[in-house]
């Protein structure tokens, strides 16, 4: 915890020059998914659903920001595994308006998981996250995120094995269509496309092969200023067993708002 509040004192202090400038950002939300489906594993165990609220601060538009992410199980017999998990991130682009403009964003996660001694049962990880807007045509968006996950106390005899690199290659595209409400402008469907090589990552027993594909579409609906509904639908096609031997359908109903 001493490195999470000594990176929260750090990344407030680079926002601070430009506080007068730009507004901090708020975002509040909360997410019901029928099943809890964390890179490819079925983290709750067959159709049990889970409450994720989350708080994304955005320090002055800076491209630094933090959240605070939690899982709560809507069912007594997963909610040891009930977790938070605290974000920094830094987003930015590079080589803007060239055809190899790239959004990107870095990030550091620890999973702290509440009902669970922390050498037993916490996680870090070290994400990055490219997309390529303007690579493809047709508005076709490429993507690549990599991932390296680690005990959060060296020498845990429980979790030394888990650790390990994780992959996703994916693809997006907005799919504009007529208004579904009455009345309503243009509705944007997201839909979204990837496949997943899990290297050793989130579980002693998982295998260093493709692991999943996954597929999904949502959409957002604005209910109220600030204020957003956003349902999704998703499938996941599982091609190794040591990560998941079923097939997986879920969806996923979010309301976010912002200040």
């Amino acid at each position: 915890m001493r490195v999470l509040l000594t990176a929260v004192t750090l990344l407030s202090l680079a926002g601070l020059a430009q506080a007068e400038e730009k507004e901090l950002g708020i975002t509040f939300d909360t997410t019901y998914v029928s099943k809890y489906i964390w890179h490819g594993f079925n983290f709750y165990g067959h159709d049990n659903s889970a409450v994720q609220p989350s708080l994304d601060v955005d320090l002055w538009g800076t491209g630094f920001g933090m959240v605070l992410w939690n899982s709560l199980a809507t069912r007594s017999g997963s909610r040891d595994l009930e977790e938070f998990d605290y974000i920094l991130y830094y987003g930015n682009s590079t080589f803007e308006d060239t055809a190899y403009a790239t959004d990107y964003t870095v990030s550091w996660l620890y999973y702290d998981f509440i009902d669970a001694p922390t050498r037993d049962s916490d996680l870090q990880e070290l994400a990055a996250q490219f997309s390529w807007p303007n690579l493809l045509p047709a508005g076709i968006v490429p993507s690549y995120y990599v991932g390296k996950l680690w005990p959060a106390r060296s020498g845990s005899a429980a979790l030394k094995h888990i650790g390990g690199w994780v992959h996703v290659l994916g693809f997006g595209y907005d799919w504009t269509i007529p208004g579904v409400i009455a009345g309503g402008s243009e509705q944007v469907v997201n839909l979204m496309a990837d496949l997943t090589y899990n290297d050793g990552y989130g579980a002693a027993s998982a295998d260093h092969d493709w692991s999943h594909a996954t597929f999904g579409a949502s959409t957002g609906f604005q209910i109220a200023e600030n204020l957003d509904f956003t349902p999704g639908l998703y499938y996941q096609v599982s091609m190794d067993d040591s990560v998941n031997d079923d097939d997986e359908v879920w969806t996923t109903l979010g309301l976010t708002y912002k200040f």
